[in-house]
């Protein structure tokens, strides 16, 4: 279901969003959003496409082309290492990469790898080349399943170097493209909260699971302003001129967590095991949102975000 689901968004074009600081960055976010919101496993490979559209975008490099799906694959661990070897205009890809969402799905990915000076680089590949193999799976959760996550290893793959070193992690667009995976938490949180919004709608409907909707519906409407004040944010100043790109998206980001949060603690507090054992739907929108929104840091986040908080207030 996943994967044709978003191929069948590739053809249609539903996968073409406004850029990051284009003038319609609220209109991307919403866009996200309402994909994830259908299907969060296909929203977030849909994320991943559009983040690498906006990369390449950003940094000069080749551009998706037509029925091309792209995935980026940035994970560092520190057992899998993927060096770039670099002769004159040719790059060579060495090793194994772990985390990789679409493996067996994607035709191309912007794949981070480690120059021979240790700096980091990023390069794009052609995963049809026979030089990439994808590896056995490993995952063993429920939630995110269908993003078909797992290693590849690259033995001698070509590449093509996007921007220069450091340039992935320097742009003013990594902060930005951090801002859309909160926007398809947003998403995911509705689809989690969609059967609690019915019931409430019942006239059978008791005050404890109103209590539990409301405190949903305000996590959700306050996650839905931070995305759209921020996309304001984004368009008034796209090369972060400012300095607050980081700052504004660790923000929003703690801020939709924190209704992904409350929709799943709540919905199932409120609701009982039914909808999690009996609508298979939910059930699975609770286990992928569970796994996807782990892709905050949790407490490391947030004490960056209060560090950096401490200082704009202390600048001010």
């Amino acid at each position: 279901m996943t994967e044709a689901l978003v191929l069948e968004w590739l053809r249609a074009g539903r996968l073409q969003l406004p850029l990051p600081g284009s003038g319609e960055t609220a209109q991307r976010w919403r866009r996200l959003a309402q994909l994830t919101e259908i299907d969060i496993v296909a929203g977030r490979l849909a994320e991943a496409h559009t983040d690498a559209a906006a990369i390449l975008d950003e940094l000069g490099g080749p551009l998706p082309c037509a029925g091309e799906l792209w995935g980026v694959w940035a994970a560092e661990a520190p057992d899998a290492v993927v060096t770039a070897h670099v002769a004159g205009d040719v790059v060579v890809l060495e090793g194994r990469k772990a985390w990789c969402s679409g493996a067996g799905l994607c035709t191309h990915a912007l794949v981070t790898a480690r120059l021979g000076d240790g700096r980091g680089g990023l390069f794009a590949v052609d995963l049809a080349d026979d030089a990439v193999r994808a590896l056995e799976p490993t995952w063993r959760n429920a939630g995110m399943a269908e993003s078909d996550t797992r290693s590849v290893e690259f033995g001698g793959a070509p590449a093509v170097a996007v921007g220069g070193p450091g340039d992935y992690l320097s742009r003013p667009g990594f902060w930005f493209g951090a801002i859309g995976v909160a926007a398809c938490w947003l998403g995911g949180a509705r689809a989690v909260a969609a059967p609690l919004y019915e019931r409430a709608a019942r006239r059978s409907a008791n005050e404890h699971l109103l209590a539990h909707l409301g405190a949903v519906d305000a996590a959700i409407t306050a996650a839905e302003a931070a995305l759209a004040a921020t996309a304001e944010h984004v368009d008034a100043d796209p090369l972060n001129q400012l300095g607050l790109a980081e700052l504004r998206a660790r923000r929003v980001r703690a801020v939709v967590e924190k209704a992904a949060d409350e929709a799943l603690i709540r919905t199932d507090r409120a609701l009982g095991p039914g909808p999690l054992c009996l609508d298979a739907r939910h059930a699975r929108a609770v286990a992928d949102l569970t796994v996807y929104v782990r892709q905050s840091h949790a407490e490391r986040d947030l004490a960056v975000l209060g560090s950096l908080a401490a200082a704009e207030h202390a600048d001010g």
